[in-house]
């Protein structure tokens, strides 16, 4: 996804997880087959690898990026989608677009021109929405359970979380 250029970054890489809808966002200097294979063998190495990897893009950097991956997941697919062509796409598209709305939102409301500042909670606050789709968050198909976001969402009951005030106390708790 190409954005306003932000220092050394250009484009946002979309990571999106087909049967969960879960997404990882990553910045990108450019579209190198080079720079993107490495960022998605990180996603590759946290997730594990999928089947079939779906591009929006024309097929000329997708055919190096999966030339070097498939060298390492042998039976790792491209699916290619026509460029600049959403009904072909359909929830990568989607997804590109509001991932862009909620980028220029999060800008605004925190009074930042900086989009690399904010890409990661745009992933945390669209990993934790409810999809009408899959009728859960996508962190909660993903994962089994809800974000935790702070100790609130904790298990911990809430007479401890009021009582921790510092280090010391908590240390205190955690040897109990």
């Amino acid at each position: 996804m190409q954005t306003s250029p932000d220092g050394n970054f250009n484009f946002i890489l979309v990571y999106q997880d087909h049967l969960t809808k879960f997404i990882q966002l990553r910045p990108l200097q450019s579209k190198t087959a080079e720079e993107v294979s490495k960022i998605l063998l990180d996603i590759f190495c946290i997730f594990g690898s999928p089947s079939i990897l779906q591009s929006d893009n024309g097929r000329e950097f997708p055919n190096q990026v999966v030339e070097s991956l498939t060298q390492m997941w042998p039976g790792l697919k491209i699916m290619h989608g026509k460029p600049r062509h959403s009904q072909s796409q359909g929830s990568v598209e989607r997804a590109n677009q509001n991932v862009q709305i909620m980028l220029m939102t999060w800008m605004k409301d925190e009074n930042c021109e900086k989009w690399s500042e904010g890409f990661r909670f745009v992933q945390l606050m669209k990993n934790r929405a409810y999809d009408h789709g899959i009728k859960r968050s996508p962190y909660q198909a993903m994962f089994g359970c809800d974000v935790k976001v702070d100790l609130r969402s904790s298990a911990l009951p809430t007479e401890t979380i009021e009582n921790i005030e510092n280090v010391k106390t908590w240390n205190k708790f955690l040897r109990c």
